[in-house]
């Protein structure tokens, strides 16, 4: 890799001006992409001590051998130019976006004749038109078979077509009234036209006019007394209405607008999107993106925006791939200035907000909700793939140097509020995979301790039991395949000795790790620690951390199982700290024993929950009196709610 500071530009020679610039590597190649308001400010950032600077910007300005920037007169061309940049060189250190899944969408081949429409996925082609992406190909379906009753256009292939023709019979379709059998000349190319034309309304979201035109006819059928083709239209409107209502209103002022939200961790991004068209969700689509330099959220949804409409105007028509209003969960880096580019784009006003309260900050947060699992289903998947996670124990055998790949490996976190409430946890991976049969939980006994002090109580405790159970076996019981307590003939688990040791945090914790083994006479367990900030690998005595690329399987296995460490002790610790607000708060709440605060904090699960509830729902709880349910109310309502920081999570919490 280059030294940066063989390539760095002077920084006199370094315009102030607004400016793109690019870092290439040694052959030339375009490595990464940026855009500043000030260039030698920007510029000189990366420039700076190593120390200071994000893994990933580091690995970047490494690799790169040259950097080069073009002045323009304002953000806004800046933000044109870098987007053009990216799509012309493909830069590896820029974040891109790839489908979570392969989504369907309707297409209407609008350049033939005879237009059909049809489902489909794949790359899409020019010519025709695009509805969606759609979550669900069978409910579509069911849409686009219902549309059919009410604009029966031609949905067959090419092939059925030119057969039916040569024949001069329809299909089964034409029989049915499910196509108007332009085949056979029962209608001609500009009624057809017609008739594709409201099915592209509809998909576009443009219902009402439909339902009024068709409502509208039947009346005057009805009234001229065409009664059987009343009956038709009436069928058709009860059609549309079904095929309408099939998509609930999310917005019932009729917005037009894409609601986007992110989930994210230190190596990935998903990105989900809902297409809401009339206030209704018309579809929906989802992406997850590598995290290749140290852009935040705002950064994050900057440059998507960019990426996606700029793909979305290249495929369909501008108005419709931009809507009039953009949701987003933060504002974009560049502020008002990307919606001025969209707006450009779309030929009218574009606005991308943030909401605050009402309908669309539910619906934003619905998006994010269905962000967050699509993130977790992707690494799931990853997870599960056999090779991929041989892969990933080999690259920690080899960055941690161990004797053979970690089949077992065991990673703990510690928990608490503000030093109170201190908890521990125990999780464990077998071949990659967790094993929550094996998961176990610890109740820090010196609530006085700060982490690094309970890291040391938790690995003491969990290994003096690992040396006991050793002491108990007998040699038979050493060879055998199972650990088996002779008593209760289950499986002795905490006899397993792990490979690996993974504790949640850096230096401070994996000393503790490792003292606390060596106290125990443990020398045949490895040690690391993962440090959440920048991902770092420390082990015992090391003085620098290591750093595996963050495209490696072995990193990602340890932050999964980091993650799950994480998650196993914060709900341990919210279960500890509701029972014990719930009982101090019931201390003296006269008839209210032991037993009945236990069901009183199993029938609500939290203080929050108690506190909102009433007094008839409170009566509801097994041995818990309408009068005894009163003095619970009121003794609740007497304490106000207060608020604490968790240390372990950042979030906000009543106590």
């Amino acid at each position: 890799m280059a030294d940066p500071q063989s390539y760095r530009p002077k920084t006199g020679s370094i315009p102030t001006d607004p400016g793109v610039y690019r870092f290439s590597d040694a052959q030339g190649r375009v490595i990464y992409v940026g855009k500043a308001v000030n260039l030698r400010q920007r510029l000189t950032s990366y420039f700076a001590d190593p120390a200071t600077l994000h893994f990933r910007t580091q690995t970047m300005v490494r690799t790169a051998a040259k950097v080069e920037w073009t002045v323009v007169r304002n953000e806004l061309e800046a933000l044109q130019l870098e987007y053009t940049w990216i799509k012309q060189f493909d830069p590896r250190f820029n974040v891109k976006y790839r489908d979570d899944k392969s989504y369907p969408w309707v297409a209407v081949t609008w350049a033939e004749e005879f237009p059909r429409v049809f489902v489909g996925r794949g790359a899409k082609r020019k010519g025709n038109r695009y509805f969606g992406p759609y979550a669900q190909a069978w409910a579509i379906r069911e849409t686009i078979d219902t549309l059919l009753y009410v604009f029966p256009m031609r949905s067959c292939t090419t092939g059925v077509f030119r057969s039916a023709k040569a024949s001069g019979r329809p299909c089964l379709f034409g029989y049915i009234g499910k196509c108007s059998a332009p085949c056979v000349g029962r209608i001609d190319a500009a009624d057809h036209r017609e008739l594709v034309q409201d099915v592209c309304d509809f998909l576009a979201g443009k219902t009402a006019a439909l339902t009024r035109r068709v409502e509208h006819q039947m009346r005057q059928a009805s009234a001229a007394m065409e009664y059987e083709k009343a009956a038709v239209l009436r069928d058709r409107l009860a059609a549309l209405t079904s095929a309408t209502e099939s998509n609930a209103i999310v917005l019932a002022d009729g917005t037009d607008a894409d609601v986007i939200a992110l989930a994210e961790d230190p190596l990935e991004v998903a990105v989900q999107i809902f297409h809401v068209r009339a206030g209704r969700v018309r579809g929906e689509r989802g992406w997850v993106a590598d995290r290749t330099d140290d852009a935040d959220t705002a950064q994050l949804v900057e440059s998507f925006l960019l990426y996606h409409y700029g793909e979305a105007v290249a495929e369909s028509e501008v108005a419709a791939a931009i809507p009039p209003e953009i949701l987003v969960p933060v504002e974009p880096a560049s502020g008002g200035v990307l919606a001025e580019l969209l707006t450009e784009q779309r030929g009218s006003k574009v606005r991308v907000r943030v909401p605050r309260r009402g309908p669309k900050l539910t619906l934003l947060e619905t998006v994010a909700k269905n962000a967050q699992e699509a993130l977790i289903l992707h690494k799931t998947r990853r997870a599960s793939d056999l090779s991929t996670r041989n892969r990933a124990l080999e690259e920690i055998q080899n960055a941690l140097g161990l004797p053979e790949a970690p089949l077992r490996i065991e990673c703990y976190d510690i928990s608490h509020l503000q030093g109170t409430e201190v908890v521990g946890s125990m999780v464990v991976f077998e071949d990659g995979l967790p094993r929550k049969g094996d998961y176990r939980r610890f109740v820090i006994r010196n609530q006085e301790s700060n982490d690094v002090a309970a890291m040391h109580e938790v690995i003491t405790r969990r290994f003096s039991r690992l040396r006991d159970d050793r002491a108990s076996l007998t040699d038979e019981d050493e060879g055998g395949p199972l650990l088996i307590d002779p008593t209760t003939g289950a499986p002795r688990r905490f006899a397993y000795t792990p490979a690996l040791v993974v504790v949640d945090g850096g230096a401070p914790q994996v000393a503790a790790a490792q003292a606390a083994l060596a106290e125990l006479g443990v020398t045949d367990v490895a040690v690391c620690g993962l440090a959440k900030r920048l991902e770092e690998v420390w082990l015992p005595g090391e003085e620098y951390p290591v750093i595996l690329r963050r495209t490696s399987e072995g990193l990602y296995l340890l932050q999964r199982i980091r993650d799950e460490a994480h998650r196993f002790a914060i709900t341990h610790h919210r279960g500890r700290r509701s029972a014990s607000m719930v009982e101090s708060l019931l201390d003296d709440v006269p008839g209210l024993g032991e037993v009945r605060r236990k069901a009183l904090l199993k029938y609500f699960g939290s203080l929050r929950k108690l506190r909102a509830a009433q007094v008839e729902q409170i009566a509801e709880v097994p041995g818990i009196g309408l009068k005894t349910a009163q003095a619970i109310h009121d003794a609740v309502a007497a304490q106000p709610a207060r608020e604490a920081i968790n240390t372990a999570t950042g979030e906000i919490i009543e106590q």
